[in-house]
């Protein structure tokens, strides 16, 4: 008895420090505000109570999932599909030439058109378009990228050395990718200075060739490229999907708990994509900004703060997926590794982070949508006031948070699909889930808070 207590308040332990953690790390942002046209007004309700309903859920959930043991019901849900009728190769090509002019036209409008942020079109399709609008198309739609990603396209184009890619690497090179991208997006001007980011775009490009010029395209868009992998993971929880090189219509996330993911690299890039997810909107809250000023006055060198609460913030959400996927193991009293355990339940993890991209960038989408529109009619001459909506109801805070507790609970049901995929007892389905819904439930209360905040421009902004 006294063992197990210790395990269960090392779980929670665990947890409650990536929330204390979270409270006190961050890095400097431009863009996490600077396109963000949407406000909030504060909740009503005590905050406690509204984290705690939320966590709440999430909880219920878990328990409302356990009592649905049929196996039968379980795949019948997520075994059913429809097939789609499959575009030509045609289309795929003209598809992929349009995403290579757009790129182009991008880079060029980044460097000839106006300075201002929201009047270049190159910041708006980037931010709004791309990141705010076609990313969440990966999730709720499908994973367009293999035939729109405009860098494979550029590959395909050069010859291939074919040198060997070492095993031993795996896919860690797009964690440290990932990490850096989100590092330059929140630590530089990329929002306001279209030159930067069009350099942004000319470098990646050159790497991106570069390296597939080394290793193959194949081998590089597997297992380097960090934005092919965050599409691809996030195309498995999308309704539409590839099975047997056809389109193929299933439910949403239906085709997660089938999915195991590789080795440790794997499930560290879930992880890494759910902390910038949230890292991201994290940065624009109150707390960040007062942290961030505290610790500058003691004399403790920005940069330093920055990039050791960074990369500390990744490491502990990590570790803590680890403990959650020992408890699991622990209380199911199973012969199946950690390890395992950890590679089948992260791929649970993905409807959180999809769920709050969308509820962090839904508003913005909807705000400059319009401006969008304006400035891409007249790119290099665009209005001096391009139009914007003026502003979203006071209920639109409702759909932002709406978002975020749709996504923990498809996570909920997906971890319990996983568990009964693995288990033959349906006690041990459910008593190893312990751990990851523990996870979610603070991650939950996490996120929730942070959409909560009122927007508050991050300081230190790098020049």
């Amino acid at each position: 008895m006294i063992e197990r207590q210790r395990r269960v308040a090392l779980g929670v332990g665990v947890s409650v420090s990536i929330a204390l953690l979270l409270c006190c790390a961050g890095v400097a942002a431009a863009h996490s505000g600077g396109l963000r046209g949407t406000g909030r007004d504060p909740i009503t309700v005590p905050t406690w109570l509204f984290l705690l309903t939320g966590g709440g859920v999430v909880g219920v959930s878990f328990l409302l999932a356990s009592f649905v043991t049929d196996r039968r019901l379980v795949d019948a849900v997520h075994d059913w599909g429809r097939p789609l009728p499959t575009p030509g190769r045609i289309v795929r090509s003209l598809a992929g030439g349009g995403a290579v002019l757009l790129l182009g036209v991008t880079v060029a409008v980044g460097y000839v058109g106006p300075s201002t942020g929201v009047r270049n079109l190159a910041v708006l399709v980037v931010w709004v378009g791309w990141w705010g609008g076609y990313v969440a198309s990966t999730y709720l739609l499908g994973n367009s990228w293999p035939t729109l990603n405009p860098f494979r396209a550029l590959a395909a184009r050069v010859p291939s050395l074919d040198r060997s890619y070492s095993d031993r690497l795996g896919s860690w090179p797009s964690v440290a990718g990932l990490l850096a991208l989100v590092w330059i997006e929140v630590a530089t001007p990329l929002a306001d200075d279209p030159r930067l980011l069009a350099t942004v775009l000319v470098a990646y490009t050159a790497a991106t060739v570069a390296g597939s010029a080394v290793v193959g395209a194949d081998r590089w868009f597997e297992s380097v490229d960090p934005l092919a992998r965050a599409f691809r993971f996030y195309g498995w929880l999308a309704p539409v999907g590839v099975n047997d090189g056809r389109l193929h219509l299933r439910l949403p996330g239906g085709a997660l708990p089938h999915v195991t993911l590789d080795g440790r690299d794997d499930v560290a890039f879930v992880v890494t994509l759910l902390f910038v997810t949230t890292y991201d909107g994290f940065v624009a809250t109150g707390a960040w900004a007062a942290g961030a000023r505290a610790v500058a006055g003691v004399g403790v060198p920005a940069l330093a703060v920055y990039v050791g609460a960074y990369l500390a913030g990744v490491a502990l959400f990590y570790l803590a997926y680890r403990a959650a996927a020992r408890l699991g193991r622990r209380r199911a009293e199973t012969y199946l590794s950690t390890t395992y355990l950890a590679r089948r339940f992260a791929p649970s993890l993905l409807p959180i982070a999809a769920g709050y991209h969308l509820a962090h960038n839904v508003g913005s989408v909807l705000v400059l949508g319009p401006t969008l529109s304006a400035v891409a009619a007249a790119p290099l001459s665009p209005p001096a006031t391009p139009p914007q909506l003026a502003a979203l109801p006071s209920w639109f805070g409702g759909v932002e948070l709406a978002c975020v507790l749709l996504g923990h609970l498809l996570a909920v049901w997906v971890a319990h699909a996983t568990a009964y995929d693995m288990f033959p007892s349906r006690l041990q389905a459910v008593r190893s889930q312990y751990g990851v819904t523990a996870v979610m439930v603070c991650y939950t209360m996490l996120s929730l808070w942070i959409v909560a905040e009122p927007y508050v421009p991050p300081p230190f902004i790098a020049s």
